[in-house]
């Protein structure tokens, strides 16, 4: 009847579907990032079936396909520097501005680094780099230190520290 009609159409894309679920589970982890990024890039794999093949070599021999490689070979326009987002295209400007990403900030402590927007600048008092730079002027990095970028104004503020210190610490001989 009308079912069984239907089930004789279906029948070529359920096996098909039989046979791609079974090849995925015994596939390693290897062969199935490389089938997905085929499937992505479009790419042809030599697993499926040869009428999907043909279709897909009739469609490059019109060049109808080509242009995606041809955008992705293509420099990308951007005229005012902005920085690029995940997927490798300039971020929008107005995200550039509002993110502050437009400022630098520069770090003495670091080795003259500079940092775009506020955000990176503040986050790096805690990266591994801002805490070497304060080692090797035998200053400790702590939240007193957050926001110091010279080397000057750090040695200055790790004097008063220890003398703020230094004044409090109970001594028995002099205040006995």
């Amino acid at each position: 009847t009308v079912v069984t009609a239907l089930l004789n159409q279906l029948r070529p894309t359920l096996n098909a579907t039989a046979r791609r679920a079974e090849r995925r589970l015994t596939q390693t982890l290897n062969e199935k990032e490389r089938e997905m990024q085929e499937e992505i890039t479009g790419a042809f794999n030599s697993n499926e079936d040869d009428e999907g093949g043909a279709a897909t070599d009739e469609k490059n021999k019109d060049g109808s396909d080509d242009s995606d490689s041809e955008d992705e070979d293509a420099p990308i326009y951007n005229p005012k520097g902005v920085p690029l987002g995940w997927d490798g295209k300039p971020i929008p400007y107005w995200l550039y501005k509002l993110h502050g990403l437009n400022h630098f900030y520069p770090c003495e402590i670091c080795g003259n680094e500079s940092y775009r927007g506020s955000h990176n600048f503040e986050k790096h008092f805690a990266e591994a780099k801002h805490s070497y730079g304060m080692r090797c002027l035998g200053i400790p990095n702590t939240k007193h230190f957050h926001g110091v970028t010279k080397i000057e104004d750090a040695q200055n503020l790790w004097k008063k520290l220890q003398a703020t210190v230094n004044k409090d610490i109970f001594d028995g001989a002099k205040e006995e």
